[in-house]
């Protein structure tokens, strides 16, 4: 299923000439974000959820802070 919300965010990226592989990457953390806080809009969630999701990347699935 498509999502409208992702949808724009490759649209724009797109406009801005980002490369595929980049636009790809980057659709992965949104989506992986998005899951996170049970597959709320990233709108509906603040400073906490990023924080902790940040946190969750960092210390429990050790992510490169680069990442």
């Amino acid at each position: 299923m498509r999502s409208p919300f992702l949808d724009e965010i490759r649209r724009d990226m797109r406009l801005r000439g980002y490369a595929i592989k980049t636009e790809k990457t980057y659709l992965h953390w949104i989506l992986r974000y998005i899951y996170f806080i049970n597959r709320r809009h990233p709108a509906e969630a603040g400073p906490n959820e990023v924080r902790a999701f940040l946190t969750h990347l960092a210390a429990d699935r050790r992510v490169s802070i680069n990442t």
